[in-house]
């Protein structure tokens, strides 16, 4: 297969879309003011082929903080597009979409890829998709969009979930999950008084969940959600970890971006260095790969602003971007398989 790239700072998509013929997908990323006419652009360009889109800075191997970033596959893929709508009340009403589209695609061993973007629920959503996620042996990477919108041929939605089921015709496909923080101690952090609908941890192996994470970074109240971006908690299942960020504090609890239920078992992280753990994911990725004909991910946004203030944004995906072509998004939430994660890179490889 094959992947064609290519950014506009200004978010004319006519002009990023240069040199572009025969697509199978088109993947946008737009930012909020050209999103709408790019959308409507998109499909007057190349009508009937299947695109979706969100609002979002995206990347190749440099950050466009501005304007419009297009990634399309051009040959050796099956693809169908479509959208779950209502998915912050009903996120299972539309699943039979996927599954039809799914039984057209006819997923082999390890072939095939979900590539989606997301306005709301992300984790009621990853969980309604974990049942066919299994069944067809799929490689999941998404993201929350920003502004609450999202596309699909040249419709604009909220409230819902876009995808595109990907299927490689000439190899592989595997979804890898890149965290830049690691548990700092073996101390483990059992949750209780929580609130699922609205991501509150109440409390720490029973006490004020706020005064416990103060004690264990040594912060001030006013420096918590700050202090997020050095130590996040983790949610630990089994021997893998999965990021839960701070967005706030409330009463004697705190608000995560995350659902956290009573008795899951959190630990506390730390920050390692960045470029270390990306030449980790690379050497992961050559050893499982021969030949890479495209990446496509996503970074958080707190990724992105940590990597920022360290000077080391463009140089990390410059570092990815040397496996093979490879581009991607700045998302507010990040999937991976079935997960729903925080502050964390996900991606898709094709062979």
């Amino acid at each position: 297969m094959k992947m064609f790239n290519a950014k506009n700072p200004g978010g004319n998509i006519e002009e990023a879309l240069k040199g572009l013929s025969s697509p199978k997908l088109i993947i946008m990323m737009s930012d909020k003011k050209s999103f709408e006419g790019n959308v409507e652009k998109l499909e007057q360009l190349y009508p009937g082929v299947p695109s979706i889109g969100c609002i979002a800075m995206g990347y190749d191997r440099s950050i466009c903080e501005t304007g419009v970033v297009v990634a399309a596959f051009t040959e050796g893929v099956k693809v169908a597009v479509n959208v779950l709508e209502k998915v912050s009340t009903m996120p299972a009403r539309y699943i039979d979409r996927m599954k039809e589209d799914l039984e057209n695609i006819k997923p082999g061993k390890d072939n095939t890829a979900i590539i989606d973007f997301c306005a709301a629920n992300d984790a009621a959503v990853m969980t309604t998709l974990s049942a066919l996620i299994d069944k067809y042996n799929l490689q999941v990477m998404g993201a929350t969009g920003d502004g609450g919108k999202v596309s699909v041929c040249g419709r604009i939605y909220e409230d819902a979930m876009v995808y595109a089921v990907v299927k490689n015709e000439g190899g592989k496909v595997k979804a890898y999950k890149e965290n830049i923080y690691a548990p700092k101690d073996n101390r483990q952090l059992i949750a209780s008084r929580t609130d699922k609908t609205k991501y509150y941890l109440g409390e720490l192996n029973g006490r004020s969940a706020k005064q416990v994470y103060m004690e264990l970074t040594g912060c001030a109240e006013r420096d918590i959600v700050n202090q997020t971006f050095k130590n996040p908690f983790g949610k630990m299942i089994g021997d893998d970890v999965c990021i839960a960020s701070i967005k706030d504090v409330k009463d004697t609890g705190l608000i995560l971006y995350r659902q956290i239920n009573d008795s899951d078992i959190l630990t506390l992280l730390e920050m390692r260095d960045p470029m270390e753990v990306a030449e980790n994911t690379v050497r992961s990725i050559r050893s499982d790969f021969n030949r890479v004909s495209a990446i496509f991910s996503v970074n958080c946004i707190f990724r992105y602003l940590v990597l920022k203030e360290r000077g080391e944004m463009n140089p990390y995906l410059e570092k990815i971007g040397q496996i093979g072509p490879s581009c991607g998004l700045i998302g507010f939430g990040e999937h991976y398989n079935s997960q729903f994660v925080n502050q964390t890179m996900t991606c898709i490889v094709f062979e």
